[in-house]
């Protein structure tokens, strides 16, 4: 049988990939967040095996909206997020041979301040932005995305500040989403961060991606996107302050 902490693991990529497909977000953060808050696996292990998952989820889902991706918009925000998430990816390895407990605070400031930012609307300006704010968009968010495989809350909140079409806005996302992620998975493979139990994790959590993400577009959910928003947003903020709380006692 496997490992009971590995099955709840499961289950939430499954719930993850579900919330993404009915709301947009949140299935990168709810993995790091929840899986961390609840001390399920390393740190990056969690992340190598949500980039796996991004990316599955983004081959499944961006097929039918590659032609309204805002190429201008990708373009400029991954001459950011590249390099910084290089970045982010060597940074997350020094800490976790070095020092865990910043390592989690670190974590949990990053999704509760992500469902903070994220549960404010942004106001949607009435001309572009100028381009060096998509590129420092990027360089945060690779930052992140280098570290903690979600790449998304800086870039989520400019994208949707820009008057864009939604569609367009979601799909460039998507598709940033799914680019990062491989280059992080080539990161991974590189340093020789695949093992067995990575392996295990994700052959087990792919079918639940797949799943979730079936069962939300099979069977519509009877609760309005908005109010499964404020859910994911909820658990998410409280894994982060979670996740912060155990990191200061640590510490402390």
């Amino acid at each position: 049988m496997p490992d009971p902490g590995l099955i709840i693991f499961w289950l939430i990529a499954g719930m993850g990939a579900w919330i993404q497909s009915t709301t947009g977000f949140a299935l990168g953060l709810i993995l790091m967040g929840v899986t961390g808050a609840l001390g399920l696996m390393p740190v990056p292990q969690a992340a190598a095996i949500t980039s796996m998952l991004v990316i599955l989820h983004g081959s499944f889902v961006l097929r039918r909206s590659l032609r309204e991706v805002d190429r201008e918009a990708l373009l400029l925000v991954l001459m950011g997020a590249v390099p910084s998430l290089v970045a982010g990816f060597f940074l997350l390895n020094w800490l976790a041979g070095s020092a865990l407990g910043v390592l989690q605070l670190l974590l949990g400031l990053v999704i509760a301040g992500a469902a903070v930012q994220l549960a404010a609307r942004p106001t949607q300006r009435a001309t572009r932005s100028k381009p060096l704010t998509f590129f420092l968009s990027g360089l945060a968010g690779g930052v992140m995305g280098g570290m903690f495989s979600t790449t998304g809350p800086p870039v989520i909140w400019h994208l949707y500040r820009q008057p864009m079409p939604l569609f367009a806005v979601r799909a460039t996302l998507l598709l940033l989403f799914f680019v990062t992620q491989i280059l992080r998975s080539g990161l991974v493979i590189s340093t020789g961060g695949f093992d067995r139990g990575l392996l295990i994790s994700a052959a087990g959590a792919a079918p639940a991606v797949l799943l979730g993400t079936w069962v939300a577009r099979r069977f519509p959910s009877p609760f309005e996107p908005a109010t499964i928003r404020k859910f994911a947003l909820a658990l998410l903020f409280l894994s982060g302050i979670s996740l912060i709380v155990s990191a200061i006692g640590k510490l402390g």
